[in-house]
């Protein structure tokens, strides 16, 4: 294999709380969120939208501080100390590539901010290029990039700058739902072969099931655990999984718990507004 992250990093989140400064007294975000991921696992975080998952994620990547809570990274050999930013791949719901820059070296930014001299981080991200299905488009920028293969060179940013855990915020909510279905498959594959812990924030239940050993599902704001839904498919998954009854019945769990939690709306009652008018 011509690329492999470092090893794998699990997290463990205990008591995590997050407020901001409201006009009258503080807005509460996160409401005691306690998880454990462990090395190698893929898990998503499902929920309502504003329920808080972007900013736990930024908060796992060290872009912002927590109010209360504690986050502990660990590897085979237990918990690391020190900071966590630098130590985790981030990935945006937009991709954020740098138009004036080329597909290569919008991948070598964050091997950058680390300190990795340019030839060696370049070396590095060709050989990337070639095992994500981006070899051909180094010299390509943005521009001339499909939405698909720009989220290709998001991710590989993110996994060159990971040191086994990577955060994916919604990462194909922008692409149409073929070009999406893709880059799920291609995920999975590259997932199974690169290793690292990956943390996906999504509002997709289908996505959540196709991709992940378990999902946690969190309450409207001020976001709680509300529960943890194993998945019990077998891997290797593709998107005959889709298909498949035991599919079908964990997602029939999942959208029940989210109706439970709060995180699904009841549709509309014929009359209704007649009725209340």
């Amino acid at each position: 294999m011509a690329f492999a992250a470092d090893p794998a990093l699990g997290v463990r989140i205990a008591g995590l709380e997050k407020s901001f400064p409201g006009p009258g007294a503080p807005l509460p975000v996160l409401d005691g969120i306690s998880l454990d991921v462990e090395p190698g696992a893929f898990v998503s975080l499902l929920g309502p939208s504003g329920s808080g998952k972007s900013t736990l994620l930024g908060i796992l990547a060290g872009l912002e501080p927590a109010t209360a809570g504690t986050i502990t990274l660990y590897g085979a050999a237990g918990p690391l100390a020190g900071p966590r930013l630098g130590r985790v791949g981030y990935m945006p719901q937009r991709d954020l590539l740098l138009p004036w820059r080329t597909a290569l070296d919008n991948a070598i930014a964050g091997l950058e901010v680390r300190g990795v001299p340019r030839r060696m981080a370049r070396a590095r991200a060709q050989a990337l290029f070639a095992e994500f299905g981006l070899d051909g488009f180094a010299g390509a920028y943005p521009s001339a990039l499909s939405g698909g293969m720009r989220q290709r060179v998001s991710f590989a940013r993110s996994a060159l700058a990971a040191r086994g855990l990577m955060l994916l915020d919604e990462p194909f909510g922008a692409l149409d739902s073929l070009t999406r279905a893709a880059m799920q498959e291609w995920l999975l594959a590259v997932w199974a072969r690169v290793g690292a812990t990956i943390i996906l924030v999504t509002h997709d239940v289908d996505e959540a099931v196709l991709l992940s050993d378990r999902v946690y599902v969190l309450t409207p704001r001020p976001a709680r655990i509300a529960t943890v839904t194993p998945v019990p498919l077998p891997r290797p998954r593709a998107l005959d999984t889709l298909t498949s009854p035991e599919f079908n019945a964990c997602k029939r769990d999942l959208l029940a718990t989210l109706r439970t939690a709060g995180g699904l709306m009841d549709p509309p009652v014929a009359g209704a507004s007649a009725r209340r008018a």
